[in-house]
Order: C-alpha cells, then structure tokens, then sequence
C-alpha cells in the first residue's frame, strides 16, 4: 500500500511540475504580448486589441496552473508562526495540526472541483465566450477546465500529505524493529550485537 501511494505521489508531483512550468510560459507569453502592447501604441498608435481580456485570462491560467506545485511544496501562503513554535515543544501535537489543515484543504479543494465542474460542462456545451465581440473573443472552457484539474491535483497533494506521514512513521518503526531483533538474533547466535 505504501508503494502505491508513494507512486501515486510521484505522479501527482510530475504533473503538479508540468502545470507550474505550463503556468510560467504562460507568464512568459503574457509579458511579450503586454510589451506588445506599449510599443504598438507607443509608436504606432495600433494597440494590441484584447489585451486586457488577455491578462485577465491569462492571470487566472498562472495561479491554476502553478498552485498544485505550491502545494507540493508546501509554500502555500498560510499563518504557521503557531505551528512553528509548537512544533519546538510539542512535535507530536503539531505534525496533528499539521494534518487536520492539510485534510481541511483537502476538503476544500474537493468542493472547489465539484462547484466548477458544472460551469465547465455549462461552458463546454454552450461555447460561452468573454471578451467584446468583434474585437477579441475567447471561450471559457479552457479556463474552467484548468481551475477543476489543478483543484483535483491539489485535493489530491493534499490528502497524500494527510496519509503519508503516518505511514512513513510506522514504516520507521517497523524498520527500526526489524534492526532491534536482527541485533538481537545476532547476539544470541555469538554475533556482535
């Protein structure tokens, strides 16, 4: 069981890897077209028509695509000032705390993914678009889509969190027994202990 977590761990890391460098080059083409726009109205006076609708799609596809590598890394913006100083002094209690905000997370993310997966199937079928017609027009799909996996992806990242460090606890414990009666039978058959 642990194995397969672990793998399925590893997979949810690769993919939370992929949406972050995704959600970079989105940053990346988001500076070219803003800087596209300043100089075709600086010196032309031809503005790059959409570009505000660009940004605000584009904003929405960066913190989607980037947050389950946040996650993953556990550099999501949160007040752990109490946990820190907890954690000194009761390890035990705070790694508890650690767990229940993890779950709580977790929890929310799975309501986020059930609350945006209608919209997206509403917006998918109707080909509903935003934007100003005529002048720059794109469907909101894709966004919905990429705000439902990555609220997938996190749920998932968390709950691992939640899971994982009981196994790894027990697992060190079962590994330190096994060592105890190993140094043990090696005593008992004359073997340095």
């Amino acid at each position: 069981m642990i194995s397969v977590l672990r793998k399925i761990e590893q997979l949810g890391s690769r993919v939370a890897t992929i949406a972050n460098a995704l959600g970079t080059l989105v940053v990346l083409a988001l500076v070219m077209v803003v800087n596209y726009d300043v100089v075709a109205r600086g010196l032309f006076n031809k503005p790059f028509h959409g570009a505000v609708e660009l940004v605000q799609f584009s904003m929405v596809l960066i913190v989607f695509l980037q947050l389950p590598d946040v996650v993953r890394v556990n550099r999501l913006t949160r007040s752990d000032g109490f946990l820190s100083i907890m954690g000194n002094r009761w390890p035990a209690v705070s790694a508890y705390l650690n767990r229940v905000i993890n779950l709580v997370a977790c929890v929310f993310m799975v309501l986020i993914a059930i609350a945006i997966w209608p919209e997206f199937v509403e917006m998918f079928e109707t080909r509903d678009y935003f934007g100003v017609p005529g002048v720059f027009t794109a469907p909101w799909w894709p966004i919905k889509l990429v705000i439902f996996l990555s609220a997938v992806l996190c749920s998932l990242l968390f709950a691992l969190k939640v899971v994982l460090p009981d196994i790894e606890q027990h697992s060190n414990n079962d590994a330190s027994h096994s060592n105890d009666d190993k140094d043990r039978d090696d005593a008992l058959k004359g073997g340095v202990a």
